[in-house]
Order: C-alpha cells, then sequence, then structure tokens
C-alpha cells in the first residue's frame, strides 16, 4: 500500500471543485496576492502553506484544483509509482530525497529578471543553453548577463544567503 502524505489524508476534508470553475480560477493564481495563495491552499490542502516562493504556489495549487475537480492518481498509478521508487532505493525513503548532485533536471528553464529584461536558461544534460549557445555553468551565463562575475547559483535563485543550495 502506498504511503499517504499529509495532503492526500486531507483530501476528504476538502470538498470537490466544479469543473466550470477550473479555468477562472486556473487564471486567477497569476493576480492573486500572496496572501490569497496562501488561504487558498489552507483551504485546499487542509494544512498550512509551505514557506515556498510564489511560483510553487501557484504551480501546486494549479495542480491541486485540477486534482480536485478532475481528479487525482488512481490507487493503482500511486502503487506503482511506489513500486518503481522501490526499485530504485530499495524501499528507502530517505534515499529518494538526496540528489547525487545539484544541479537541476534536464529541460528545466531558469528564469530571471534582470535590469529589465527576462534571461531564460534551459538546463541541459550536460551543461546549460542561453540565447542558443551552450554553456558549462550559470557562472558564466551570469557574466555574460551582466558582465561581472558572479555566483551562478545565486544569480538566478537556486543558493541562498547562507551558501547552501
Amino acid at each position: 500500500m502506498p504511503r499517504l502524505t499529509k495532503a492526500m489524508r486531507a483530501t476528504s476534508a476538502v470538498p470537490a471543485i466544479p469543473v466550470s470553475e477550473v479555468l477562472p480560477r486556473l487564471a486567477a493564481l497569476k493576480t492573486d496576492t500572496s496572501a490569497e495563495l496562501k488561504n487558498q491552499w489552507r483551504s485546499l490542502f487542509a494544512a498550512e502553506p509551505p514557506p515556498y516562493n510564489r511560483r510553487f504556489l501557484e504551480s501546486r495549487l494549479a495542480y491541486r484544483i485540477q486534482e480536485l475537480a478532475y481528479g487525482g492518481l488512481t490507487p493503482a498509478t500511486l502503487e506503482r509509482l511506489e513500486a518503481l521508487g522501490e526499485q530504485l532505493d530499495g524501499g528507502n525513503v530517505v534515499l529518494r530525497r538526496i540528489r547525487h548532485d545539484d544541479k537541476p533536471i534536464a529541460g528545466t528553464r531558469l528564469i530571471r529578471e534582470y535590469r529589465g529584461i527576462e534571461h531564460c536558461v534551459t538546463v541541459r544534460q550536460e551543461g546549460y543553453e542561453y540565447q542558443g549557445r551552450p554553456y558549462g555553468s550559470l557562472s558564466a551565463i551570469a557574466r555574460a548577463i551582466t558582465g561581472t562575475r558572479w555566483n551562478g547559483w545565486a544569480f538566478f535563485g537556486l543558493k541562498n544567503a547562507r551558501g547552501r543550495s
């Protein structure tokens, strides 16, 4: 039987969302204030919102709205995912949370606004891509954007002030 997260257990306390409300609610996520997003989190998850950034809250709320309207993953799918996870790590859930490297997953897009211009970097299997050119590091891209030396992880917000990613 799959392990249930707090959000999964709280599902029974949260009412379903009518399908007709899905698109308007998804569109409103972009214009809602942070306080409104946190209130929605409380009502949709029956839990306090995590201390993550706005983009995380928006994306997770968007998924949750659709999940409550159209249904979530089937029990069979959850069991299959759990089985695949156990094949990879022998059932040790702690290992699932450990990344072997700190690099974001290939295909991830990193977006940073600098001096009024939005810059988009795509993470590749080997390195990064910015404006159609390959780069070996985020620091090289940050230097290309700013003209000065930067820690690329800090420039793109992947590293907090204490130096941990």
